[in-house]
């Protein structure tokens, strides 16, 4: 017995009496001649039990019903936030997402953005390491493309933003008004937010001339976080802004495993509010953002854009200052 789908369309073809591509316009719902030709491909198509390539059709129709995803990190859970919102709100209009991990490699990012492009219709691209050049250049010749996470000036496609910068501006003066004079900064990997965070630090301690403020290389993971932990404690502060979250998991796991009480020693803060930040011992101080929503819009702009309609406004979110166990005042001991 022939295999389903092991007929070609250039069998169906000569079964049915016509050429191929009639037979392609039959399958594809495209064909506009006599019905009694079309019905005879279809019999002919039943009896060969011939099964179209939807991919190369979507490809021939220059439609995929797929739009691409590229994020730097997938297992971060804000990642994974935005991605469940954005797939649930494309699947609700008919699209699947394709997702690329470009693993923080900024050197990778215009490459797998330009690879999954050419198997979708549209981009939605989450870059936060990649030049301002090559992330303009990546939105011309990509297009339809909708930028997640991150403000770019002149860039010529929809934009949906965190402020993280004020973000730091609120933890930093939290920390402060703790009473915390001597503050490490475990840094994220290089790239605008990690320099975002810096400016933000930076704004504040501009306003007062008593805080000393440590900077300490990490990364965007827990094991990042873990890493910095004998330097946070060499470096003698009592309180540490970390880049993300799960840096500061990583970070309050590491100086509780040596002894180091949080916060009752070294009070530590994160950014993003994953899910595990309120559940952590102790809870997480962050800085909370509207990962569902990004998703939620992101997609309402490209949807947008497929229709070929002007999309909305861009956005800046200001995230929300989430107080919880984690900080407290400095030992007076």
């Amino acid at each position: 017995m022939r295999r389903p789908g092991a007929t070609t369309i250039a069998e169906v073809a000569e079964r049915s009496g016509v050429s191929a591509s009639t037979v392609s316009r039959v399958m594809n719902g495209r064909f506009a001649g006599d019905p009694a030709i079309a019905e005879r491909v279809r019999v002919a198509a039943a009896e060969l039990r011939y099964s179209p390539n939807h991919l190369a059709r979507s490809f021939a129709m220059g439609q995929t019903s797929a739009i691409a995803f590229l994020v730097p990190d997938l297992a971060n859970p804000s990642s994974q936030a935005v991605l469940a919102s954005l797939s649930s709100a494309a699947a609700a209009d008919g699209y699947r997402v394709l997702v690329a991990d470009s693993a923080e490699s900024a050197e990778d990012e215009p490459l797998l953005a330009a690879d999954i492009r050419r198997r979708s219709d549209a981009l939605v691209l989450c870059a936060p390491r990649m030049s301002e050049t090559e992330l303009i250049r990546c939105a011309e010749s990509l297009a339809p493309v909708v930028l997640l996470n991150r403000a770019c000036p002149g860039l010529p496609a929809p934009t949906l933003s965190v402020d993280s910068r004020a973000g730091f501006v609120s933890l930093t003066r939290h920390l402060y008004g703790l009473g915390h004079r001597r503050i490490a900064y475990v840094e994220g990997p290089e790239g605008v937010a990690n320099r975002n965070r810096i400016n933000g630090i930076g704004d504040f301690r501009a306003g007062v001339e008593d805080l000393d403020l440590v900077r300490v290389p990490g990364g965007g993971t827990s094991e990042d976080g873990l890493a910095a932990v004998d330097a946070v404690i060499a470096s003698g502060v009592t309180a540490v802004l970390a880049f993300n979250d799960l840096v500061a998991v990583g970070l309050v796991h590491g100086l509780q495993e040596r002894g180091v009480s949080v916060p009752g020693q070294v009070s530590v803060t994160g950014f993003d509010d994953i899910p595990f930040a309120r559940f952590m011992s102790p809870s997480l101080t962050t800085e909370s953002v509207p990962h569902q929503m990004l998703g939620q819009l992101g997609w309402a702009r490209m949807s947008s854009l497929l229709r070929d309609e002007s999309p909305d406004h861009d956005l800046v979110f200001q995230p929300r200052l989430e107080l919880r166990r984690s900080t407290a005042a400095p030992s007076q001991t």
